[in-house]
């Protein structure tokens, strides 16, 4: 019995292990479409805020 324990521990502790590759793989793309696609996230983020500030002079 003491067999079944030790070698669910070790898949779990594997599983784990898979997770973080995954989430690190994860990042590594959005920050990769982050610099590709800077000039325009930066023109829509600028566009976004212009807008705010001008409604918010309206109130």
């Amino acid at each position: 019995m003491s067999e079944l324990k030790k070698v669910t521990k070790e898949f779990l502790m594997e599983e784990d292990a898979i997770g973080t590759v995954e989430l690190i793989l994860i990042l590594v793309v959005l920050i990769g479409l982050v610099i590709i696609f800077r000039d325009r996230l930066k023109t829509i983020v600028n566009s976004i805020f212009d807008k705010i500030t001008t409604k918010s002079d309206s109130v």
